[in-house]
C-alpha cells in the first residue's frame, strides 16, 4: 500500500490544474488517469476530442468558406477544393504536439506528483484501487470528467452513429450529415461540416437553438446557418433512426408534418454523461444527482469529507477554463485556509460558430426571476463602424442593465470574434461596473470592441445619429 497526501483521479484540464496547484503547494499527490471516455488520453477531453481539434476544423472550415464566398467585389478566386484528410492530418499533428507540450511534459516536471495509468475505483473514503495496487490518502479529488450520451430514440443502438469524438476524425468528407442536437456542440460541428461543402441537416428538440440563451441570440444564429445552407429544425420531434449498408435515416416530426432525412452519417450532440458509474462513490459517501454527476457546494466540496470534485463530472456548464479553476479551487480549499468559492455567474460561454455567439451573466428572463428591474438593449452589429469596413455586419450585442444603479449584469454576443470580445464583459459583471463606466472608457477605432461601447451608448442615444467619433 502506497500514502498519498492527495489523490487524484483523472487527467484533463480539471485534473491538471488540481496536479499543478498541489505541487506548487508540495503536496504528495498521485495522479490516476484513466477514464471511461474512450477518446481521451493524457490531457484529457479538451486536447483530444474537444477544444483543440473542434476549433482547429473549424477554422480551417471557416477560412476556406470566406475564401469562396469574400465579402468583397473586387476579389475573385478560382475554384477552391478541401483536401480533407490532410486537414485531418494536420489537425492530428496539432493534437499530438499539444499533448506532449501542455500536458506530458509538464507532468514530467511535477517533483511532488506521481501519475499512475488505469482506472481507479474507491475500496473506502481514504483507499483508492488502481489495478492490484491500493493507494491510501487523506484527501480525494474525483475529476474523471465526462462523455457524449446517446439519447433514447428508436433504433438508435443499431445504426452508427457518430459523436464529437468520431466526428473529429473523418477521413472522408461526407456528402450529407445529420445532426442531433442544437446547442453548442452540434452547431459548431453542423456549420464546420457545411462550410467544408457537406449537406447538413440540424434537429432540435426545443422550440429554438441555443434555448438557453437569449431569444435574439437564437434567432440571428438561425438566419445565419440557414443562409449557409444548414436547414435547421427547431421543435423537431425524432421517431426513429435506421440505417441500410452506408446510408442512414432519421424520421421526425417537425412543423406538424412528418419528414425523413436520408444521410451518410448521424451526428449525435445531445449533451453529455458523467463518468462516475465505475467510481464505487457510494464506497466513499460521495452522492450524485439523478443523471449520475457528483454533487458538490461553492468550494468544490462532495457531500463527503475530504473528497472534492471539480470539472465535467460535477455538470453544467461543461467548459475547460471553468474546470481547470475547479481543479485549482478544490486544491486550495483542501490545502490551504484561505478558501475560495466558483461563481457561476462570472463565467463566461462561447459557442465557435461563424459568427461567434458568447455571453457572460443573466439573462433577461433570468433577471427577471431575480426580481431585478432591469433594462435591456439590443445593438445590431451593422451599427459599427469596424463591421462595415471588414464586410461582415452580421451580429449583435445585447446588455441586461439593473435600471436604478445601471449596473450591467449580463452581456450577450452574436460577432466575429464575440469569444475574444466577451472579456470586457466579464470583467463588466465581475466588478459590477455599470453603462456609465462603460461610456467613460476610451475605446481603439474603428474595433470590433467598441459594440460594448455603442451598446452603452443606446441606452441614452440614438446610434443612429451619431458621429462615429462621439464620446
Amino acid at each position: 500500500m502506497v500514502n498519498y497526501e492527495l489523490i487524484i483521479l483523472g487527467q484533463g484540464s480539471a485534473a491538471f490544474a488540481a496536479a499543478i496547484k498541489a505541487d506548487e503547494l508540495g503536496v504528495d499527490t498521485a495522479v490516476v488517469g484513466g477514464n471511461a471516455t474512450k477518446g481521451t488520453v493524457i490531457g484529457g477531453t479538451c486536447v483530444n476530442v474537444g477544444c483543440v481539434p473542434s476549433k482547429r476544423l473549424i477554422t480551417v472550415g471557416t477560412l476556406f468558406h470566406e475564401a469562396m464566398n469574400p465579402p468583397f467585389g473586387g476579389i475573385k478566386y478560382g475554384e477552391g477544393r478541401v483536401e480533407f484528410g490532410r486537414v485531418i492530418r494536420e489537425k492530428d499533428r496539432l493534437v499530438s504536439k499539444l499533448r506532449k507540450e501542455k500536458y506530458e511534459d509538464v507532468l514530467k516536471n511535477l517533483r511532488h506528483v506521481t501519475y499512475y495509468r488505469g482506472t481507479g475505483r474507491f475500496v473506502s473514503r481514504n483507499r483508492i484501487e488502481v489495478g492490484k495496487e491500493i493507494l491510501q490518502t487523506d484527501k480525494v479529488l474525483v475529476a474523471t470528467g465526462a462523455r457524449a450520451n446517446l439519447p433514447s430514440i428508436e433504433g438508435i443502438g443499431e445504426v452508427d452513429c457518430l459523436t464529437n469524438e468520431e466526428a473529429l476524425s473523418l477521413r472522408k468528407l461526407p456528402d450529407t450529415l445529420c445532426v442531433i442536437g442544437g446547442r453548442a456542440l452540434g452547431l459548431e460541428f453542423a456549420q464546420m461540416y457545411a462550410q467544408f461543402g457537406a449537406n447538413v441537416v440540424l434537429l432540435q428538440r426545443s422550440e429554438r437553438i441555443l434555448p438557453e440563451d437569449e431569444p435574439e441570440v437564437s434567432s440571428a444564429l438561425t438566419g445565419y446557418l440557414r443562409e449557409m445552407g444548414v436547414r435547421v429544425f427547431a421543435g423537431a420531434k425524432i421517431v426513429r433512426v435506421a440505417q441500410k449498408e452506408n446510408k442512414k435515416w432519421v424520421d421526425f416530426n417537425a412543423g406538424g408534418k412528418s419528414n425523413r432525412i436520408i444521410c451518410d452519417h448521424i451526428l449525435v450532440a445531445t449533451g453529455r454523461k458523467p463518468n462516475t458509474e465505475e467510481l464505487n462513490l457510494d464506497k466513499a459517501g460521495v452522492r450524485t444527482d439523478d443523471k449520475g454527476f457528483v454533487i458538490v457546494n461553492g468550494e468544490m466540496r462532495t457531500t463527503s469529507p475530504n473528497i472534492w470534485a471539480a470539472g465535467d463530472v460535477v455538470g453544467e456548464p461543461m467548459l475547460e477554463t471553468l474546470a481547470a479553476r475547479q481543479g485549482f479551487v478544490a486544491v486550495n480549499n483542501a490545502f490551504t485556509t484561505q478558501k475560495r468559492r466558483i461563481d457561476l455567474n462570472q463565467v463566461p460561454s462561447a459557442v465557435f460558430t461563424y459568427p461567434e455567439v458568447a455571453k457572460v451573466g443573466l439573462t433577461e428572463s433570468k433577471a427577471h426571476e431575480k426580481k431585478l428591474k432591469c433594462s435591456c438593449v439590443v445593438l445590431p452589429l451593422e451599427f459599427v463602424p469596424k463591421a462595415q469596413v471588414t464586410g461582415d455586419t452580421r451580429g449583435l450585442v445585447k446588455l441586461v442593465v439593473e435600471s436604478e444603479t445601471k449596473r450591467i449584469v449580463g452581456v450577450h454576443m452574436v460577432a466575429p470574434h464575440a469569444a475574444d470580445l466577451i472579456h470586457a464583459g466579464v470583467l463588466a459583471v465581475k466588478n459590477g461596473l455599470t453603462i456609465d463606466d462603460i461610456i467613460d472608457t476610451v475605446h481603439v477605432f474603428p474595433t470590433l470592441s467598441e459594440a460594448f461601447k455603442l451598446a452603452a451608448q443606446s441606452f441614452y442615444s440614438d446610434i443612429r445619429k451619431l458621429s462615429c467619433c462621439t464620446e
